[in-house]
């Protein structure tokens, strides 16, 4: 996760986990974040950062589940609603920026598209494809850290990935190393508390085949202690 969100406000970011379930034990890929960073360093993490202004201007390949699209209105204040597709772009984006994997279909135009990170997607002959996105979690970062992020995590099944970019993971980048492993190696490795969570989600959501209309949980903290809500609309 990128970007300078030391207010105490948290900023509204997006997470992908990418699962690979054509073995007879399902993977995940996570990254290994550079030790430079102020945020979670030498962490192993899901791709991910902040939504971006240009995320809401991007045209898409195909849109949102609309069950998909309707969880991610739940429970967000007025005063600072995201857009759906907002919030699924930028996991897409922040993917293809860390990881080089590109998630996206084919359109039978060419409409323009916001200068800088999402021309650099286009050349490939994609636009993003959010109708293969999962609403696994969403979780906000308890006050005290130097960085705080609304986040929601999506996931997507490797055969989603249309294309990759090679080179985008190296020793200077934000990403330093790709690993894909089981979930019960995945919790061995240097991992952040919420993706532990996250993992144990995505766990339950495997066995049930990825069905759709499962509820999306909310972590957040609530009067001094870590909590546990389902989403609901209204």
């Amino acid at each position: 996760m990128t970007g300078n969100t030391k207010g105490r406000d948290p900023v509204d970011a997006a997470t992908l986990i990418v699962v690979d379930r054509t073995g007879a034990v399902p993977k995940v890929l996570l990254g290994r974040r550079h030790d430079s960073h102020v945020f979670m360093p030498g962490k192993f993490v899901f791709p991910g950062g902040r939504v971006e202004t240009d995320d809401a201007a991007m045209p898409v390949a195909a849109p949102l589940n609309p069950h998909v699209e309707n969880q991610l209105q739940c429970q967000v204040e007025p005063s600072r609603v995201p857009a759906a597709n907002a919030l699924a772009l930028a996991a897409i984006r922040e993917t293809f920026e860390e990881t080089g994997l590109l998630l996206g279909a084919t359109r039978g135009d060419a409409p323009a598209v916001p200068a800088g990170v999402w021309t650099d997607f286009i050349r490939a002959g994609f636009y993003p494809d959010l109708s293969v996105l999962h609403f696994i979690t969403r979780a906000i970062t308890p006050p005290g850290f130097p960085r705080r992020f609304d986040a929601r995590f999506f996931s997507v099944d490797i055969d989603a990935v249309a294309a990759r970019i090679e080179n985008v993971v190296h020793p200077d980048a934000e990403l330093v190393e790709l690993t894909w492993v089981s979930i019960v190696d995945a919790r061995r490795l240097d991992l952040p508390m919420i993706t532990h969570i996250v993992l144990e989600e995505l766990e339950s959501r495997i066995s049930a085949d990825m069905a759709r209309d499962l509820p999306v949980p909310f972590y957040r903290m609530q009067a001094g202690r870590f909590a546990r809500d389902l989403l609901r609309l209204g």
